[in-house]
């Protein structure tokens, strides 16, 4: 009974830190507004080793569609200009000698469409990882079944694991709509 309760914590605590995962995952795709977090996954070559911009500069918001990056040694600017030319993030970067400026534009209809199919996948993804910690967990306690654990127990351990499932997965269906809304509102 032991290991029963064991297994089932640890897929708790597996479905929480896969919802923690696509929340993150979702604040990287910008809504119209600047947000530093838009830049967490853009990694520049720092003395021949990637590292996060944040941590080769300070990333700031003046007004609410431009970010401006100051790096901690000037000749980091243009690295950092050319990391965001070669990124998926669709900005084109000013350097004015000491900061780069991303001027955030405001988003198209089409543009909004394109950033809630990416919510969308990331959303998928999110589930899947649920439901992989689901099929693991169970067969996990199948196997205790065959050690000789009590069928029924092993039962009603399988009944939460797809009550902590579906909990888990309204979670993630949660974000998708508050991110959805944010996208979609101009």
């Amino acid at each position: 009974m032991e290991e029963i309760q064991l297994y089932l914590d640890d897929a708790k605590e597996s479905m929480e830190k896969a919802v923690k995962h696509t929340g993150q995952e979702l604040t990287k795709i910008r809504a119209g507004k600047a947000m530093p977090n838009m830049l967490d996954g853009l990694m520049i070559e720092y003395y021949g080793t990637p590292t996060p911009v944040n941590q080769v500069a300070s990333v700031t918001t003046p007004d609410a569609r431009t970010l401006a990056i100051r790096p901690f040694e000037k000749k980091m600017i243009t690295d950092i200009e050319k990391a965001i030319r070669n990124s998926d993030l669709g900005l084109s970067p000013q350097n004015d000698g000491e900061t780069v400026r991303l001027n955030i534009p405001p988003l198209t209809e089409e543009r909004r469409r394109e950033l809630v199919k990416r919510v969308k996948n990331e959303i998928e993804a999110g589930k899947v990882s649920i439901r992989n910690i689901r099929k693991d967990t169970n067969e996990g306690l199948r196997k205790l079944l065959k050690e000789g654990a009590s069928e029924d127990d092993v039962k009603r351990a399988e009944e939460k694991v797809q009550q902590l499932t579906d909990q888990f997965i309204g979670k993630v269906d949660t974000l998708f709509t508050a991110k959805e809304t944010e996208i979609m509102t101009v």
